[in-house]
Formats: C-alpha cells, sequence, structure tokens
C-alpha cells in the first residue's frame, strides 16, 4: 500500500478508532506496551510517541508517570491528531501531525520513544529509526511494536518489498541507527512482537 493512502485509511478511521473489537485489540495492545515501556524506562520524564493515532497509550502513560514532565504524540493523519487533542485530559500531554522520519524536535529530547503498530506503515523504516536514534538522550530507550514474524517472510517479496516484518531484518536496520542492544518481547498473539533498543 502506498504510504499516502495508509495516512488517508487512517484519517478516515479517526472517528471511531477506539471503537469495537478492533479497538478493544488495539487499546489492549497499548497497555501491554506501556506495561513493557515502564519495565524499561521506569521514570520517564520527556515521551514521544510516534504513530499516536488518538492518544490512548499516550494517555495511559501519563495517568502512570506522575514525574513525566511532557508526552508527545506525533501522526502523519491529522483527524486522529485532532481526535487525540479533544480527549487530552493532562496539561503535560501535546499532539502534532508529523511522520517519523520528519521528526519536528531538537537532538536529544525524549528519554521513552515508544512506536506501537505504526511502524510497518512507515515510508522509510530506516529513516525513521534515524530520528528515533536523534531525538533519544544518550541511554534513552525505545519501544517498539509491531507485527515481526518469519511467517510473514512472503509478504517482503510482493505486497511489503522493503520492510522489515522479521526480528533479523529489523534488528539489523535498529543497529545501522546507532541502536543498541535490541532485546525481543512476545507481546500480543504469535506476531505482534515488540523490541527494545538503547541510545
Amino acid at each position: 500500500m502506498v504510504h499516502d493512502r495508509d495516512v488517508t485509511a487512517f484519517a478516515d478511521r479517526a472517528p471511531g478508532y477506539e471503537q469495537g473489537w478492533l479497538g478493544r485489540m488495539h487499546r489492549d495492545i497499548a497497555e501491554r506496551t506501556v506495561d513493557l515501556a515502564l519495565s524499561t524506562c521506569p521514570r520517564p520524564r520527556r515521551v514521544l510517541d510516534i504513530g499516536c493515532g488518538t492518544g490512548y497509550l499516550l494517555r495511559s502513560l501519563a495517568s502512570r508517570c506522575p514525574g513525566a514532565i511532557a508526552l508527545h504524540g506525533v501522526d502523519p493523519a491529522a483527524p486522529m491528531v485532532e481526535v487525540a487533542r479533544t480527549s487530552a485530559d493532562d496539561d503535560r500531554l501535546h499532539f502534532s501531525s508529523a511522520a517519523a522520519e520528519h521528526l519536528p524536535f531538537v537532538d536529544g529530547t525524549f528519554d521513552l520513544v515508544v512506536s506501537t503498530t505504526s511502524f510497518d506503515h512507515w515510508s522509510d523504516q530506516q529513516a525513521g529509526l534515524g530520528e528515533c536514534s536523534r531525538v533519544l538522550v544518550p541511554g534513552g530507550h525505545l519501544v517498539l511494536v509491531d507485527q515481526f514474524s518469519l511467517w510473514l517472510s512472503p509478504t517482503l517479496v510482493i505486497t511489503h518489498r522493503g520492510k522489515a516484518r522479521t526480528k533479523r531484518r529489523c534488528s539489523r536496520l535498529l543497529r545501522a541507527a546507532g541502536l543498541r542492544r535490541p532485546a525481543w518481547h512476545e507481546l500480543y498473539s504469535v506476531i505482534v512482537k515488540a523490541v527494545t533498543a538503547t541510545a
């Protein structure tokens, strides 16, 4: 799927994204991601969520991180950002429209960067991971959640050519971006996995 079509598809789904069985699944994955993020970085001060959608994950993190100064979410789909803004009930939450490949933050801004089920939609995964590395403080943590499995290898030939849908390919991209110590975690079902890495 072309990147612009991905953005359009998510823009169209924004008003009801958290509803129904699919919404429940996304919320469940987000809660498991929050648990993993806080086990990796127990007291984050500044957090970035890439592909934040409606902001559910950041709202959950904010409720569990009273010491956090700021929690920023970016998403290329402007309607998702608008839903996130109207749902925000905490002054520390900030949302803006941006893509992973061009993050509007200075170097070394965040001690925790998370991304949940958006990595597969990044138009340039290597550039996006480079941006993650750039905006993390030294020793900061990345928590990346998406579909990774050898079962997905056939999709690399046709629909997802050039994407990192296996652990091996993703680990290679992480190291090339300067992110160290990738550690893999089972998160949800047999395909949705998480990788943590350090700047």
